[in-house]
């Protein structure tokens, strides 16, 4: 069983934080239970305590896109993370799971011992999907497992780019020329069909190109 030492709600919605923060109480004890207002506490308190649970409703927190959620989440390895919310739309939730299927879901619109049960499992280290997740799932084709499509020049900038380098930076570091370099990036974007840096980053922590300690500052 995990041990888990804080449970942080990450949920701008007043009535909602009272409600699990009352269900948290009856089923823990020993266990802080704490309100978090915005991405930078939490992002902090992550580092503080590392084997801890994060109950978030994504619509009523401060992340700027899924992206960053994904990205605070695997910096945070030990963590447990609970997305608890309105139903949210099919195709994001989708895109969530895939992306990450160790997080646990449960709806504002779920029965109280469906949400009893998710906060239960979630305190424990254990993944919960409710039945609308699990539908969604469902209704996803996953795609099939490709070939990787960077060289091995182009992971080696991928890495660099993760860490915050500039062109010039990646640049004078492997001795390459900035055009090098730029046309790495360019192609990196292009073959992994994205438009962040964000995304970038997010693919290359998922893909073990970088290391989250050394990204998650």
């Amino acid at each position: 069983m995990k041990h888990v030492t804080h449970i942080f709600l990450a949920d701008n919605q007043d009535i909602t934080r009272r409600g699990v923060m009352a269900l948290l109480e009856e089923l823990l004890s020993e266990v802080v239970i704490e309100e978090v207002a915005d991405y930078r506490t939490l992002q902090v308190l992550l580092r503080r305590f590392p084997r801890s649970v994060v109950v978030v409703d994504y619509a009523l927190f401060d992340f700027q896109s899924l992206s960053q959620l994904l990205n605070m989440k695997s910096g945070a390895a030990e963590s447990s993370w609970l997305l608890f919310s309105d139903e949210p739309e099919g195709q994001f939730l989708r895109r969530l799971l895939l992306a990450d299927p160790t997080i646990s879901v449960v709806t504002k619109q779920d029965h109280l011992e469906v949400v009893r049960e998710a906060l239960q499992a979630v305190s424990y280290g254990e993944c919960y999907h409710c039945e609308y997740a699990e539908s969604v799932l469902e209704e996803g084709v996953m795609p099939k497992k490709t070939a990787d499509p960077l060289t091995p020049a182009e992971k080696n900038v991928l890495r660099e780019i993760a860490l915050g380098k500039t062109t010039k930076e990646i640049a004078i570091e492997k001795h390459l020329s900035f055009h090098t370099v730029n046309a790495h990036r360019r192609n990196i974007y292009r073959k992994l069909g994205v438009n962040s840096l964000s995304e970038v980053t997010r693919y290359a922590l998922q893909a073990g190109l970088a290391d989250p300690v050394e990204y998650y500052i």
